[in-house]
């Protein structure tokens, strides 16, 4: 597959360089896209005004 060691370094670096920019290009978009609000950390929505008391 590969001819001498060369290619075969050149063929890895290529490959890892393009993971990086796909890894680098996914990390953009996350953060370019608007974050979901009225949720918290389990993904329920939050209740505006009301405490662990007012649902008794």
């Amino acid at each position: 597959m590969f001819g001498n060691d060369a290619d075969f370094l050149l063929s890895l670096h290529r490959t890892h360089s393009a993971e990086l920019r796909a890894e680098a290009a996914a990390e953009r978009l996350a953060r370019s896209l608007p974050r979901p609000a009225g949720r918290d950390w389990l993904g329920r929505r939050k209740h505006a005004g009301r405490t662990g008391d007012a649902r008794r």
